[in-house]
């Protein structure tokens, strides 16, 4: 049987969290929503799977093949930036940061903002007006805080004076402790770091509370495959190859504790039960 309930969180959701008579929450959706849920959900001891925010590291070496950039940037900015999974750090190797920094804000500028009703290719605005306000004042953060605006910017695209559409944004010379670098933003907005070797790319990509989905771009397979295991994430993509079907989808820390997908998602849903002395 299928119930649907429509209402928002506190009104429904912190219900449903709450009731013993409901033995599992699967929830995907925001950290913070996600942590609201588990402390409502322990007085009954109920299983919390969750599915939550991220702050993906795409880290390019000088050695990635020459659409690397480019590509991230785009996936960045897919569905106008609010995808948990955004590779929305991009940490670049010396060698190559100001080329690429270059590339990646001709790329913001040639992103076009219209309806999402329209085709063709573009992205639309993003969900709310609350969203919208976030996403604007951590791009002012990014600015007041010392980071380089290289494209977008704060305020709607050019032609637009009304509706929840955002400049394409793109920050360079972003380091660690950055607002921007930190908080999961959502919206459009890419910022770009600048890493001297492997170790130190690594690090930069595990400093964070998040763990959902990394990003390696490299030729050397070698190097792919450390940096795949040492990345504290429960998803790593390397050199744009998309995880194949039936992939676990989910991630550590306060990305979540639960997979999505798979053999690995029906496994979140099902108990084991052991039984001794059953004779026909």
């Amino acid at each position: 049987m299928f119930n649907l309930v429509n209402g928002d969180g506190a009104g429904v959701g912190s219900q449903l969290s709450a009731h013993p008579g409901i033995d599992m929450i699967s929830f995907t959706g925001s950290s913070r929503a996600g942590k609201l849920i588990s402390m409502a959900a322990a007085d009954t001891i109920k299983r919390v799977s969750l599915e939550l925010g991220g702050k993906g590291a795409n880290l390019i070496f000088a050695d990635a093949d020459d659409k690397a950039v480019v590509r991230g940037v785009r996936h960045c900015f897919q569905n106008s930036g609010q995808s948990c999974n955004a590779p929305t750090r991009m940490l670049v190797e010396a060698a190559r940061y100001e080329a690429a920094v270059s590339e990646a804000a001709r790329e913001a500028e040639r992103t076009a903002v219209d309806e999402a009703m329209k085709p063709g290719r573009h992205i639309g605005p993003v969900v709310s007006q609350q969203q919208y306000d976030k996403i604007q004042a951590l791009i002012q953060k990014g600015i007041d805080e010392g980071a380089r605006l290289v494209a977008g910017g704060p305020g709607r695209p050019e032609g637009r004076n009304r509706g929840y559409f955002v400049r394409p944004t793109v920050f360079a010379d972003v380091t660690p402790e950055m607002t921007i670098a930190r908080e999961e933003i959502f919206g459009p907005v890419l910022s770009i770091m600048k890493f001297g070797d492997e170790a130190e790319a690594e690090r930069i990509a595990n400093d964070t509370v998040y763990g959902l989905t990394n990003y390696v771009q490299t030729g050397d397979k070698a190097r792919a495959r450390r940096l795949a295991r040492r990345l504290r994430s429960g998803m790593v993509e390397i050199n744009g190859t998309g995880r194949g079907a039936g992939a676990p989808f989910g991630g550590y820390r306060q990305s979540g504790n639960g997979r999505e997908g798979g053999l690995w998602g029906l496994q979140e849903f099902l108990e084991v039960k052991s039984v001794s002395g059953w004779e026909e």
